[in-house]
């Protein structure tokens, strides 16, 4: 591998990784890819300088097995991908008729292997969601793909539907509730699962790294606590605080809002997370 490609800081905590949404944007291509890289290696290049990407493109269509194997062998090992599961399945009328796109989705991601993280269901603002139908969809939800396990997490964007008696349900089908730090979605951090998904959505484009220095020192206090299986009562919570557990992974990317600053935000935070 040159020396465009040296690897992302290690951070404090081999279960906190820290990402970015996608890697094909073309303002990246003026202040995070070196001038001159070709598009088809700027995978390559993200993936040695963040340790995870959520790929929002599969939320619009999925891709064919080959290509998510192609990424899977451009990426360095230890890396993960996350995924937002496909907008057919998430705004069908009836999740009940979904099964066969599920398995479908995950059969062709399936190819990342050992390196595909949670997977998301996105429920956009308007879908409400019946929580007896939200029962039996996240109980058919597949666990395990090719002997591996699958891990998923819920991302609820209808403000009724967002109370205890979701986090109850998602707590008992070991489903993460995903924590959108944002003005425009419920944004609330409840743990769920044996993981945290953080979605980071207020980076600032008069900053260089997104955020001021001293909320990115926040963000990896919080990102250390969950790692450490505490939950963060400063943050908002649609039930109790729960008390400390087993340690978590946690996954926090930095999406939308000022994008073109999210990777130097990830970065930074990489940063900050790393040992003196």
């Amino acid at each position: 591998m040159d020396d465009l490609f040296p690897p992302q800081g290690e951070s404090a905590s081999l279960r906190i990784r820290v990402g970015i949404g996608g890697w094909n944007y073309a303002p990246w291509r003026k202040n995070f890819y070196p001038a001159g890289l070709p598009q088809r290696r700027e995978l390559e290049y993200a993936s040695r300088q963040v340790s995870a990407i959520e790929i929002n493109s599969t939320y619009y269509g999925t891709q064919k097995p080959a290509t998510y194997a192609k990424w899977r062998d451009e990426t360095p090992a230890g890396f993960v991908f996350s995924a937002k599961a496909p907008k057919r399945i998430m705004q069908a009328r009836s999740l009940a008729g979904a099964q066969a796109q599920i398995e479908d989705f995950i059969g062709g991601i399936g190819e990342i292997g050992d390196k595909l993280g949670p997977l998301v269901w996105q429920f956009e603002k308007g879908r409400q969601v019946d929580l007896g139908e939200l029962q039996d969809f996240l109980a058919a939800l597949p666990r395990q793909h090719d002997g591996r396990s699958l891990r998923h997490a819920l991302e609820i964007r209808d403000p009724a539907r967002v109370d205890g008696e979701l986090i109850a349900l998602a707590r008992r089908h070991a489903v993460a509730t995903v924590f959108t730090d944002s003005q425009d979605y419920p944004s609330f951090a409840d743990l769920g699962g044996d993981f945290v998904y953080a979605r980071l959505m207020r980076s600032r484009a008069q900053l260089e790294t997104g955020y001021p220095p001293a909320e990115l020192a926040q963000w990896a206090d919080r990102a250390r606590r969950w790692a450490r299986g505490q939950d963060v009562p400063e943050l908002p919570h649609a039930a109790a605080v729960q008390a400390t557990a087993a340690p978590r992974d946690v996954f926090v990317y930095f999406i939308s809002s000022a994008k073109e600053r999210n990777p130097a935000a990830a970065m930074a935070l990489l940063r900050e997370l790393s040992p003196p």
